[in-house]
């Protein structure tokens, strides 16, 4: 026998279950951006490749290695979004929306890399994305990062360190990026495939690598920080005094570079132990001269983003993940007439109570039947509905999760009954 189509590799389903959790983060998630006053901003999944090759680099290991890049019927090269920073500054200048105004957007959904799939990685994967423009001074990184730690908070996260760093601007990496490879030529014979393969492309990207045994190496390494210029300190010693008026606590990280070519100055991350290897939860920083390099006015801008996929686990970990919802009631109908008026009554009942979880047995089935269905569900009480009911206009309620006698009552007590369930 043939086996079934299954998913693609690295794209995973989102079960009932599952979907209940991501709608309690998402909900959290919308109110805090309203609390902050962001927009919500929505972009389509494909965009042209030209987007992403101008906005990341095309040295680095996204556009390189693992984009979705696909020809059209009319021969354009178009590409499943990896990120949503660079859709957003896209579609704020196709729009005409920055005009010399402040802009904060945020949004939701998912992103495509061709990586390989581990626990809290896919190929298809879900990002928040929080960007700003228009607003140069480091009181807006360090609102971002205010955001962040506020959302932990509410999702009762705990055990997330903040890590910041400063890139500097493009002149001061330019000088510091060739100190950097003079430095690693020196040791050339210790570097791994990956960390030679950077040095002619990405060379600060080296000084992330994970690899055990170049960790002394890199340790031993110029330290971008030592050759910022004056305005970039300055601005990296501001956003250390906000955060430390709003006591938020951070480690600086030197080696921390991030991955994309964009980034300028303000660079951050959130990371736990409690993932292996996929420690970092949320990331961002400052990317000044992006606008502009994808052909609008030069506009300064910050942002992060945090992976939903990575954040699900971390909740799941520390057990802060709500308990599956059942259903408030499940409607149990026997008899010709009953079953006639079940529908009828179930939309009485919702109307009444927009609230109502209310599952409403189709199918058919004897009694026993009914009520193994009604049990399954996990709804508090079961309704009745027989033909005596439907003549008398009364319902009967059977408790199915507490020790209360079953009743026969009224449309008005139904409804008194499901609003206060101690009553």
């Amino acid at each position: 026998m043939s086996k079934g189509i299954q998913a693609v590799r690295g794209m995973k389903d989102m079960l009932p279950e599952e979907t209940m959790c991501w709608q309690h983060v998402e909900t959290v998630m919308r109110d805090l951006m309203a609390s902050y006053g962001y927009q919500e901003i929505r972009m389509p999944l494909l965009e042209k490749t030209e987007l992403f090759k101008r906005s990341i680099g095309e040295v680095t290991d996204i556009v390189e290695k693992e984009m979705y890049t696909f020809e059209d019927r009319n021969g354009e090269s178009l590409t499943l979004r990896p990120e949503g920073t660079a859709s957003t500054v896209r579609a704020a200048i196709e729009h005409g929306l920055m005009q010399g105004q402040s802009l904060r957007f945020w949004y939701m959904g998912p992103m495509f890399r061709h990586e390989r799939p581990q626990k809290g990685r896919y190929r298809q994967f879900h990002q928040l994305g929080v960007e700003t423009f228009g607003v140069a001074t480091p009181d807006m990184d360090a609102e971002l990062i205010a955001m962040t730690a506020r959302l932990w908070q509410r999702l009762g996260l705990r055990d997330l360190e903040l890590q910041i760093n400063s890139l500097g601007t493009p002149a001061c990496r330019r000088d510091y990026r060739e100190l950097l490879v003079a430095y690693l030529q020196q040791h050339r014979a210790r570097l791994d495939e990956d960390s030679l393969r950077r040095l002619e492309t990405n060379p600060l990207r080296i000084l992330d690598s994970k690899n055990p045994e170049m960790q002394d190496l890199i340790e031993g390494a110029p330290r971008l920080m030592e050759y910022l210029d004056e305005e970039s300190v300055e601005h990296f010693d501001r956003l250390r005094t906000y955060l430390d008026a709003m006591d938020i606590g951070y480690t600086i990280n030197t080696r921390l570079v991030r991955g994309l070519d964009y980034y300028t100055r303000t660079v951050f991350e959130w990371v736990t132990t409690q993932l292996g290897a996929q420690g970092t939860v949320c990331a961002g920083g400052r990317f000044d001269g992006l606008v502009d390099q994808l052909g609008g006015k030069s506009m300064p801008a910050a942002g992060y983003a945090l992976g939903m996929e990575r954040l699900l686990a971390l909740l799941e970990e520390q057990a802060l993940l709500p308990p599956a919802a059942a259903a408030d009631a499940f409607l149990i109908a026997s008899g010709d007439q009953a079953q006639a008026q079940s529908l009828r009554l179930a939309e009485q009942l919702r109307q009444r109570l927009p609230a109502l979880r209310l599952t409403v047995n189709c199918g058919g089935g004897s009694f026993k039947t009914q009520f193994k269905r009604a049990d399954k569900s996990g709804a508090r009480v079961a309704l009745l509905l027989g033909d005596e009911e439907v003549a008398a206009g009364t319902i009967g309620v059977k408790y199915l999760r507490a020790d209360k006698p079953q009743e026969t009552v009224s449309l008005e007590r139904v409804i008194e009954l499901l609003t206060n369930p101690a009553g």
